[in-house]
């Protein structure tokens, strides 16, 4: 056991060992990579063969969920047809640790011939990939952590480290924002946990609030009666803001307290001083909000008080919100 823990660690310690090199080397070209993709007007075509064309189809997606359009373009794929997805505002990043991949070097010709851009990425810039390529990304020659030194592991893992630095460098030059960053990730975690409520708030007519001063009776049968409404009816003065909230939870404790309570002001029965939200807030904010106090229903307003819509609590599990 102590010997396989010994050489898991020498294995990190060498990958580890070539992600600093190339922090230590990294120059001038690096620059120049990041100003080519920033000035590309079509789409990065990242591209590979075997652990080579895993490490592209990363890079790419890194790229296009960062604000980047971006598709991988396999070799072989690419000599037999699908050359014609490249176009001449486009910029290839031909991946390659030794630079002699025959399937790239084939590719050569014809993206010359398109006129798109040629990065490459490889671990020797004299190889006969890079002396074709508008820009060379060195990443390093240090040695794989394979036991007989064949199978990709530093060089794939310096790969990764190198086209990450790359994305992540153009994402912070462009001023690429939370905001954007939800709009490229609606599905999952990352994409629920920058929802702003306003994506989740439908109609505000479709909950039409009812204005102070009616009784509660009149406010409900105007609002289409106890089997239309969503669990809460919101209350506005004259002027449109917010006054307060009526809930069934309200009804069910004045029917047992009160049974003449209808025909009693609604202001009297409803919630004075509801929860309120913005429509810029979080809904991963408001959805926590209402787990911790049991509500059901969050009216939404704007920052003068008037009143704007109501959530409800199905609107955040038809979101994909769930209880942790």
């Amino acid at each position: 056991m102590n010997d396989d823990i010994s050489y898991g660690r020498e294995v990190l310690r060498l990958e580890a060992a070539a992600v600093a090199s190339l922090g230590r080397d990294l120059g001038q070209s690096f620059h120049d990579a990041v100003e080519r993709v920033l000035a590309c007007s079509g789409q990065v075509v990242a591209t590979g063969m075997g652990k080579s064309g895993l490490i592209g189809r990363k890079i790419s997606a890194t790229l296009a969920s960062t604000g980047t359009p971006s598709i991988f373009l396999h070799p072989a794929e690419a000599i037999h047809g699908d050359l014609g997805r490249v176009r001449r505002s486009d910029l290839v990043i031909a991946i390659s640790n030794s630079g002699t991949n025959e399937e790239l070097l084939r590719l050569l010709p014809s993206v010359k011939r398109i006129g798109a851009g040629l990065i490459t990425m490889t671990g020797h810039p004299e190889s006969p990939l890079a002396r074709h390529a508008d820009c060379v990304l060195d990443s390093g020659e240090a040695p794989e952590a394979y036991p007989v030194g064949l199978a990709p592991t530093t060089s794939t893992t310096a790969q990764l480290a190198l086209g990450d630095a790359l994305a992540m460098t153009v994402a912070k030059r462009r001023n690429f924002t939370r905001e954007e960053y939800a709009a490229y990730h609606p599905g999952g975690s990352l994409g629920r946990s920058l929802l702003k409520i306003s994506d989740l708030m439908g109609d505000p007519k479709s909950i039409p609030p009812a204005v102070k001063g009616k009784t509660t009776r009149e406010a409900l049968v105007e609002a289409g009666g106890l089997g239309r409404r969503p669990g809460a009816l919101p209350v506005v003065g004259p002027n449109g803001n917010l006054r307060g909230l009526l809930t069934d939870g309200d009804i069910r404790r004045n029917v047992l307290r009160d049974p003449g309570f209808l025909d009693r002001p609604i202001e009297e029965v409803m919630v004075l001083s509801p929860t309120v939200m913005r429509p810029d807030q979080l809904a991963a904010e408001a959805w926590h909000t209402m787990r911790a106090h049991a509500f059901n229903e969050l009216p939404i307003a704007s920052g003068d008080g008037r009143y704007l819509g109501l959530l409800n609590v199905q609107d955040f599990l038809k979101a994909g919100f769930v209880d942790a």
